[in-house]
């Protein structure tokens, strides 16, 4: 069994549960945050059979596609003074994904 870990953001969030769902997988969701732009983000849990684990990826790949989005800056992080941006363009979406081993399995 695997344990399948997918930090996606928020934007994709419902639409990979319901394809996760409709294709027999379970998940449990985490609400989380970070990075560098401090938007939203899920964390999503997945248990899945070794046999599954490609399924499962694949679904994840169709939903979660990077894509470009222009975001503000801060002043802060301009490179020169005389020239302050008003947005940036940033690669967005996508998943981080992390497949785990799971050492045992309890059903209770």
């Amino acid at each position: 069994m695997k344990m399948v870990m997918c930090v996606i953001d928020d934007i994709d969030t419902y639409n990979l549960l319901d394809a996760l769902s409709e294709a027999g997988f379970q998940a449990t969701k985490l609400a989380s945050s970070g990075g560098f732009l401090r938007r939203g983000n899920t964390t999503l849990l997945i248990g899945v059979e070794d046999d599954k684990k490609e399924e499962a990826l694949d679904i994840v790949r169709k939903i979660c596609k990077p894509r470009k989005q222009a975001v503000p800056v801060s002043p802060v992080f301009a490179m020169e003074e005389s020239v302050i941006p008003t947005d940036v363009t940033v690669r967005m979406g996508g998943a981080a994904v992390f497949v785990l081993d799971v050492m045992e399995d309890f059903k209770l």
